[in-house]
């Protein structure tokens, strides 16, 4: 049976993050509330957990999660590297509601999915989610809803879609605008022959085109014309 915690009584906070790294180390699902919108997460190196947290969703390993990181030394031991357009948007938009997608390091022994050697990679700004992160390490965290419905904006919100397939639900209140997190491919940065490396907007969120533009200038790919294929917009990242 799931178990609900108040993090706004200090007694329950404890409990449910005792609670929640326990349900993670036992390879469980754990809803929780980030800067965006609620998350499912699950161990990212437990392919069972992931395997766990697509089938509570409804969706294919076609469509990965991103994971969550507590910091930019982690995201440094997932990637292959990081180039210096990629370095900006990290200073100036984590911790925030920004996902990049990168090439993996390939020494890693995961397995988030079909995943096309890439991973999407956040650093949330909510305190009960980074320090879940700093216990548990690196966690597959996708938007806590059935693939197709809106995103959660409050715990009670995902238990009425998610129910018993989760084992902790950390109630941290309404989500502050429901927004989901912007996502960019920076792929082609590390792409020796890509002929205009650029970065491009998979879905636009929490942090606008505008302010990417200002940090990222001539590194930004030009928005897409009319007529153009739309850019991916489907839900996963919290």
């Amino acid at each position: 049976m799931s178990s609900v915690f108040d993090c706004s009584d200090e007694a329950q906070l404890l409990a449910g993050m005792r609670n929640a790294r326990q349900a993670i180390a036992r390879g469980e699902l754990v809803v929780l509330p980030t800067d965006t919108v609620y998350g499912i997460a699950a161990d990212a190196f437990s392919p069972a957990a992931v395997q766990r947290l697509l089938s509570a969703k409804g969706r294919g390993r076609d469509m990965p999660p991103p994971v969550l990181v507590a910091g930019q030394t982690v995201l440094a031991a997932l990637v292959e590297s990081i180039p210096e357009p990629v370095q900006r948007m990290v200073d100036a938009f984590w911790p925030g509601g920004l996902t990049i997608v990168l090439p993996a390091q390939p020494s890693l022994t995961w397995d988030l999915g079909e995943t096309k050697g890439t991973v999407a990679v956040r650093m949330p700004d909510r305190r009960l989610a980074l320090e879940l992160l700093e216990e548990t390490g690196p966690l597959a965290v996708s938007s806590a809803n059935l693939t197709g419905r809106d995103a959660a904006i409050s715990a009670i919100d995902a238990q009425d879609m998610l129910g018993e397939s989760v084992a902790v639900y950390l109630d941290g209140g309404l989500s502050e605008d429901g927004i989901p997190s912007t996502i960019v491919d920076a792929t082609s940065l590390v792409d020796p022959e890509a002929d205009s490396p650029r970065v491009r907007i998979l879905r636009e969120g929490a942090v606008s085109r505008e302010q990417l533009e200002g940090v990222l200038g001539e590194h930004l790919e030009p928005a897409e014309q009319p007529g153009d294929v739309p850019a991916d917009s489907s839900d996963g990242s919290a």
